[in-house]
């Protein structure tokens, strides 16, 4: 398994950055583009790191909002094959407050590559999509003013639209987030009865104020994450005096990536057993 930080809001070795998030995920049967950042630094980005975007087999976009696929259709013009999977939902209008549209291009509905995932997708053996959307949420989200515009009507955004990717490589898996609008402590209760080996994504908790009281928040955020035995790599919407609170709490079990970054693991033939089926969620 290796994973290239191609955008995130820092950088390191001289990446270009902006508010986003693109990752470049590569295993032994695929080589994945998860989200696009909001332009096309992650292909500039991609250039430099030594991947190439043109042999990505297929990608995702984990939700409608222009930060994570606001750089589709440079994707689009630089790989000719991969199939785009976002959710049913992430072309409708979504709005930070009332009415600035921080949305994707409803016109990409007509490009013949892009498919489009209801709450739960196969997209092989060893890849799954879903949304989580019919489980409970006993855990605090907050939607920081997010809105959806439903035939004329504004509402406070439920994030029907966002996506998480499970990826199996030999007996590990993988959980890929772009924000975790619906609460990182909700995602991974979700998976209790499996959790992932690895965790990588924004975890939406920069709006959180590093006063008293937000830090007893991030602490019960803490004591969630830990209850699992899960290593964690964030980024991006989780902020970074945020993240580094969480650090002192949650030590070796956290790090963060920026633009950049490339994580990787190898899994020798030997170390393989019997596949694991992905759980139910």
């Amino acid at each position: 398994m290796r994973i290239v930080c191609l955008v995130e809001n820092t950088s390191r070795k001289g990446c270009l950055t902006e508010h986003g998030l693109s990752l470049y995920l590569e295993t032994g049967e695929h080589k994945i583009l998860f989200d696009t950042g909001q332009s096309g630094i992650f292909l500039r980005n991609a250039q430099k790191l030594s991947v190439d975007l043109s042999a990505v087999d297929l990608a995702v976009i984990s939700h409608g909002h222009y930060d994570h696929g606001g750089g589709l259709e440079v994707f689009l013009s630089v790989n000719e094959h991969a199939p785009v999977y976002m959710n049913e939902y992430a072309l409708e209008r979504h709005c930070a407050g009332p009415d600035r549209d921080i949305g994707l291009d409803p016109g990409l509905a007509r490009h013949p590559r892009i498919r489009f995932s209801n709450d739960e997708a196969s997209l092989g053996e060893d890849l799954m999509l879903f949304t989580g959307n019919s489980n409970p949420r006993p855990f605090p989200a907050n939607s920081d003013g997010f809105t959806v515009i439903r035939d004329g009507e504004v509402f406070r955004d439920d994030f029907l639209h966002e996506q998480y990717l499970l990826i199996r490589e030999g007996d590990r898996t993988f959980l890929i987030s772009g924000c975790s609008h619906k609460g990182i402590q909700n995602v991974m209760h979700w998976m209790r009865h499996c959790p992932p080996d690895v965790v990588v994504g924004g975890f939406h908790l920069s709006n959180i104020p590093m006063d008293r009281e937000g830090r007893q928040r991030l602490d019960e955020v803490a004591d969630t994450l830990l209850e699992y035995p899960s290593v964690y790599y964030t980024c991006h919407c989780t902020g970074i005096p945020q993240y580094q609170y969480l650090k002192t709490r949650m030590r070796g079990q956290l790090e963060y990536l920026s633009a950049g970054d490339e994580w990787y693991e190898t899994i020798k033939q030997e170390e393989i057993h019997e596949r694991k089926l992905f759980p139910k969620l």
